[in-house]
């Protein structure tokens, strides 16, 4: 059988580009290839740009009715086919079914936000600020904007930034990961079956010289991108030296405090789900569960419980019709990112970590050539140890015991990272404390993985955000448009204008 290739798409259209460079595209659950990628080279990353660049007039110019209109009718396709892209996500990253379709759901909340931009959009008016002067705000769409996104969400967090980019008025090109990107061309077809013109949204396949080209493109205005923080400081730095509006997620290591007072049943279900739901590829992933006081060895006990009853297996629908069940975690994206993370689990052990559930031998159901890794529980972990310190990125989850609420908040506030955490606790006052005590973006009260919804804005602090702009929200209204204030002074037809000139600076009377 022939291997499908997989193309960029510009100006409404399948784009192979006239590169020679080639990547291959696995199913994690198999191991075996899957689709052929076109790499971009610059000339066709030029292109797709200058494709964007060409729409962009005459979309800024489209009624807000009708930029609606077709966020609408996008919203509906959605719905309607979601089961059919969830089965793409599963085969190229490796997400159980049910975690597939549940991303797009999230994503499409984006979507629905997006379609009340009319009201988000209108500006302010003020009537005789002066004599005959009257003055308005408005909010103008940016032009030409990139988005660069990783492969653990490959349809939520490009649906964080273009279902607002576009409503606002703005073109996209958006640069998916190469290891997951046939997402990005199904979504293309979907907005071009939705009436969005030609142009309006693109998408270019490549590596870093793909990336470099929309970073330092003239043409390209701002940049949204999501991945690890080393990568994010980079896109920062180098975006914004040419002049780019710049909000780049990087990473994280987010925390879970456990006070002894807390529904210790609650807090093992939702480290579980924290931990191991996507395999741990997501920035808001559990990976360090404090416990504080007395609930250490009650709650490891519980979580250690409910892991060994987690399958490890292929989540596509057709796997677990015939299995009878869904698997509860799928495998990782890449062999190489496989190997990665079980040699954190084995640095884990060297370091005296106490493995309470190791997942490198687990049994999946699936293929031999599977990319697999059980979920993996860490007990007595100390903050010198590199499971500790390195975002580990898979299902790890470690256990550090702190001896009071205070030693909880200093460990989350030396970290570096500064994106979600959370707390549980039936202590109203307690956790009140906490949301002002920690230096963390997103907070969770009893809730593991606190990822707002779409009307507020999502980003972390600290190396977890480069830039001022969250995604989506007021904020990401925002990011993907400009303010402009008019101040305007018509002459009132039956009153005698005196002439005269005036040099001194303006006043108000």
């Amino acid at each position: 059988m022939k291997t499908p290739t997989i193309t960029h798409w510009a100006g409404g259209a399948p784009f192979t580009g006239s590169s020679d460079r080639w990547s291959e595209v696995t199913n994690p659950a198999t191991g075996q290839v899957a689709g052929r990628l076109a790499l971009a080279s610059r000339g066709d990353a030029e292109y797709v740009i200058a494709e964007a660049k060409g729409a962009a007039a005459k979309w800024r110019a489209t009624s807000l009715a009708r930029r609606t209109r077709v966020l609408f009718a996008f919203r509906e396709l959605l719905n309607a086919r979601r089961a059919e892209l969830a089965e793409i996500i599963t085969a190229e990253h490796g997400k159980v079914f049910s975690d597939a379709e549940g991303e797009i759901a999230r994503g499409q909340e984006v979507v629905e936000f997006a379609c009340g931009i009319s009201h988000l959009l209108k500006g302010g008016h003020s009537e005789g600020v002066s004599t005959g002067v009257d003055v308005h705000s408005k909010r103008d769409p940016l032009g030409v904007v990139g988005i660069i996104s990783p492969f653990n969400f490959p349809a939520m967090v490009p649906m964080w930034f273009f279902p607002i980019a576009i409503a606002a008025g703005n073109t996209v090109v958006l640069k998916p990961s190469e290891k997951d990107p046939s997402a990005s061309v199904w979504l293309a077809r979907l907005w071009q079956e939705a009436g969005l013109p030609d142009g309006v949204f693109n998408v270019l396949h490549g590596d870093k010289e793909a990336v470099d080209a929309l970073l330092q493109s003239p043409d390209v205005e701002a940049i949204s991108f999501v991945g690890s923080t080393p990568i994010a400081r980079y896109v920062y730095e180098e975006a914004s030296k040419s002049g780019k509006r710049v909000q780049a997620l990087g990473g994280a290591k987010n925390h879970m405090v456990v006070l002894p007072d807390a529904d210790l049943d609650l807090a093992a279900d939702a480290a579980v789900s924290a931990g191991y739901g996507s395999a741990g590829e997501r920035c808001m992933a559990i990976s360090v569960v404090i416990a504080v006081g007395s609930a250490g060895d009650e709650l490891v006990a519980r979580i250690a419980d409910r892991t060994r009853t987690l399958v490890t297996g292929d989540g596509s629908a057709e796997s677990s019709a015939s299995a009878g069940r869904e698997a509860d975690m799928g495998p990782l994206v890449t062999r190489a990112h496989r190997d990665r993370v079980a040699s954190f689990i084995d640095s884990g052990e060297r370091d005296g970590a106490k493995v309470v559930v190791d997942g490198r031998a687990v049994v999946a159901r699936g293929g031999d050539g599977g990319f697999w890794l059980g979920p993996t529980l860490f007990d007595h972990v100390s903050t010198d140890m590199e499971i500790y310190r390195e975002e580990i990125f898979g299902p790890v989850l470690s256990v550090v015991r702190v001896d009071s609420y205070d030693d909880a908040v200093a460990l989350i506030n030396s970290n570096p990272y500064g994106n979600g955490t959370a707390v549980f606790t039936n202590d109203g006052g307690a956790a009140r404390r906490f949301e002002t005590d920690v230096n963390v973006g997103m907070i969770g009260v009893n809730v593991p993985v606190p990822v707002p919804v779409a009307y507020y804005s999502f980003g972390g602090w600290k190396s977890s955000l480069f830039g001022d702009t969250h995604a989506h929200g007021t904020e990401g209204v925002h990011f993907f448009t400009r303010g402009k204030v008019v101040t305007t002074r018509w002459t009132d037809p039956v009153r005698r204008q005196e002439g005269g000139l005036e040099l001194g600076f303006p006043r108000n009377d």
